[in-house]
């Protein structure tokens, strides 16, 4: 992971691998920007308070190896980022995001800009970040009870998605139900209008088009004198009734006939000839056309005119009061009748739902009670064995119970889940939001994922102090169970005690530099004496002190002996 201008630290990388990595550092030297760096990458909210002074945005760039198929490589090419494979059914995904100084974030996914929630949704399948915030989520109901069902495996999971299942249908039978128990009378007035429009626009019997035709219609009714005087002029000039009278059809037959007498001499004239021939009879067509076209004038009147108008009044008030226009009536009748269909069988589908709704809630009855079954077995399992692990954190009179109880149903269950914990031997078992101290909260969780890691394992934890509030031979125990956790995940915490730092198999140290007037953080890898000194320097305050350095030894000495 690489860091550029966030908080203190002005660029600095960060070389994360497999196993245990330890992150150590002075007082405000910057290890919590290592953990805000990694929030950014996981879709956390952007705060411009994270940008370096002087600096005009923050930059986080980071490598996550996932499979090159599954869940997480669907997600990336769902949002049109790439892989790149790495052989043995793996690949390197590349994440970024920037935040700038007004506050604005920009997110890269596979080499393609991406809102920050596909980080989000990819943080889901990758990594479990614990913070002292995330120590005070595991106090509420909900935290516990997700711990529970992860322990739970395939059991619980099989049956709480069948309850979810269930729960969804039995609700959207329910909502359908009270729609139509709590709507029966509106629908019961919609059916009647409906009916009634339906009924109108029957009576009327409108055809497709028919205004627009029955407006064609009038307009010729209203001007049909100045439409006869126009048709009977253009008549006369091309076909007179009058004897002697000389109109088109008789010119072009003078013509015609001049030009085929004189055709036999010049074909040219023939072929003119031809074409006055063609011209006769299209004057002949037209002429006749306008004929009917006045006969059909002389039978039209102010008797259809009015009956047409009549028509056109009738249409537009039902328009009106229907859709606007006749296709839109005629829309109506359709659509309307299918409507209809449905509201008429109302009190049938009444009678249905509640049939259906009692069946429902008789199989979410029966699904409830199988996911507290699979619960509760899981939560005798999971007691014993984050009791087991206490002990081993220093807690050997801890007990930790698991009560799953009664609570109303939700699509989460019918279960309350509470982690009682009874820290010291004769005590009463008390809700761990209630007993633990902070130190003791740190311990619990921990022991949880480290159960939990055996059966739902997740890529990569984050533990941010999570030794805080402890020391000691809790310490010891905890770098023990951090470095027992790394076999099967990656873990990375940042730590202030040289006890829990011994166990990484990767210690990284945020060192603070300033020149009085700026300061400035860096990522340094340590190894042989560095790693010594910086050990001596968690222990004591001095990476110099002669007894600290053995003692450092000393504890690097008993990691290395468990390894």
């Amino acid at each position: 992971m690489r860091l550029r201008g966030l908080g203190v630290i002005a660029e600095a990388t960060l070389p994360l691998g497999a196993g245990f990595t330890a992150v150590t550092g002075e007082t405000g030297a910057g290890k919590t920007m290592v953990v805000s760096g990694l929030g950014l990458l996981l879709g956390r909210r952007a705060d411009s308070g994270v940008v370096r002074s002087g600096s005009d945005q923050a930059e986080v760039a980071g490598v996550w190896v996932v499979p090159d198929e599954g869940p997480v490589a669907d997600r990336v090419r769902d949002a049109g980022g790439d892989l790149e494979p790495i052989g043995d059914g793996s690949a390197e995904l590349y994440v970024g995001r920037t935040v700038a100084e007004s506050g604005r974030s920009r997110a890269s996914v596979g080499g393609r800009a991406a809102p920050a929630g596909v980080l989000a949704d990819l943080a889901d399948d990758l990594v479990v970040v614990h913070g002292q915030s995330d120590q005070l989520r595991l106090r509420s109901q909900a935290a516990q009870r997700d711990a529970l069902d992860r322990f739970g495996g395939d059991a619980v999971r099989a049956a709480h998605n069948a309850y979810r299942s269930a729960w969804t249908r039995w609700r959207e039978l329910d909502a359908e139900l009270s729609t139509l128990t709590t709507d029966q009378q509106a629908r019961a007035d919609e059916a009647i209008a409906l009916r009634a429009a339906i009924d109108e626009i029957e009576q009327a019997a409108p055809q497709e088009g028919e205004d627009v035709a029955l407006a064609a219609r009038a307009e010729r009714l209203a001007h049909v004198e100045e439409l006869r005087v126009a048709a009977a002029t253009a008549r006369e000039a091309l076909s007179t009734e009058e004897v002697g009278g000389t109109d088109v059809t008789a010119l072009l037959a003078e013509s015609r006939r001049a030009l085929e007498r004189a055709g036999e001499r010049d074909d040219a004239l023939a072929t003119l000839g031809e074409t006055l021939s063609d011209l006769s009879y299209r004057v002949s067509d037209v002429a006749a056309e306008l004929s009917g076209y006045l006969a059909d004038l002389d039978e039209s009147g102010p008797q259809e005119l009015d009956a047409i108008e009549q028509r056109r009044a009738l249409l537009a008030s039902l328009a009106r009061r229907h859709g606007g226009s006749v296709d839109a009536m005629l829309e109506l009748v359709q659509t309307g009748s299918a409507r209809l269909v449905e509201l008429d069988g109302d009190d049938e589908r009444i009678v249905q739902l509640r049939a259906d709704v009692e069946a429902a809630a008789s199989a979410l009855d029966d699904a409830a009670a199988q996911l507290t079954a699979a619960r509760t077995a899981a939560a005798v399992r999971l007691g014993a064995a984050v009791t087991a692990e206490l002990s081993a954190l220093a807690m050997p009179d801890a007990t930790l119970s698991v009560d799953v109880s009664p609570a109303a149903g939700s699509i989460e269950g019918r279960d309350e889940v509470a982690l009682l914990l009874a820290a010291h031997a004769g005590a009463d078992p008390r809700p761990v939001a209630r007993s633990a101290s902070g130190g003791e909260l740190s311990r619990v969780m921990l022991a949880i994922e480290v159960v939990i890691a055996a059966t739902d394992p997740v890529p990569t934890f984050v533990f941010d102090e999570v030794d805080a509030g402890i020391g000691g031979a809790a310490a010891i125990e905890v770098g023990r169970r951090l470095a027992r956790l790394a076999r099967s995940s990656q873990v990375i915490a940042v730590t202030h005690l040289a006890q829990v730092a011994a166990f990484a198999t990767n210690h990284l140290s945020v060192v603070k530099q300033s020149d009085g007037s700026v300061t400035a953080s860096s990522v340094q890898k340590l190894e042989g004496d560095r790693r010594e000194a910086e050990m001596a320097r968690l222990l004591s305050g001095l990476a110099d002190s002669d007894t600290a350095l053995e003692h450092a030894r000393e504890l690097l000495q008993l990691a290395s002996d468990d390894h």
